[in-house]
């Protein structure tokens, strides 16, 4: 699977081709993410456990795996491609609104599961607090499907839930293309 070749100084490479069934964003990769050069790759971080468990991957996937899941419909990006750090950390300048929209409507997944609410703030343009988790009604009619979903992130141990998660592998289920 060829990617998109990294001339920009990107922290993660994006993972995304046309037909996804979702795609996968967050605000920027983690140092961790980053130094080791995978998706949600922090020790602490639960991506990988929720995916398997409500049934949108087969199996646990390790981090270092994530390339494999474009095989089962499943793409990544971040808002801020040349960050890497903690949400409050990443210099507002470094988010790339026009790029992700761009990439997105190129691809145009089924759906778009941001996976933290800054990232999706930076995109709907409304402060965190405004966003509640789950299904998003629908802001632009050429866009796909838009779910929050609870951050994976240990640092936001204290806000998980699992709901969000299992309403997009709902979604993913219900509306097989």
């Amino acid at each position: 699977m060829a990617f998109r070749r990294n001339t920009r100084g990107e922290k993660l490479p994006d993972v995304l081709v046309p037909g996804l069934d979702v795609v996968f964003v967050g605000t920027a990769p983690s140092r961790r993410s980053a130094a080791v050069g995978a998706y949600y790759a922090h020790p602490g971080n639960r991506f990988w456990t929720a995916l398997h468990e409500v049934g949108i991957t087969p199996r646990l996937y390790e981090p270092h795996e994530y390339a494999q899941l474009i095989h089962l419909g499943i793409g990544f990006t971040d808002m801020a491609k040349r960050a890497a750090g903690m949400d409050h950390e990443i210099d507002p300048a470094l988010f790339e609104v026009e790029r992700f929209e761009k990439e997105i409507l190129r691809c145009r997944p089924r759906a778009v599961a941001f996976t933290s609410k800054k990232a999706a703030s930076v995109w709907m343009g409304v402060p965190t607090g405004r966003i509640l988790h789950g299904h998003q009604r629908r802001l632009k009619p050429d866009f796909p499907e838009v779910f929050v979903l609870s951050s994976p992130s240990g640092a936001a141990r204290r806000s998980w839930s699992i709901e969000p998660w299992a309403a997009l592998a709902r979604f993913l289920r219900s509306s097989i293309r």
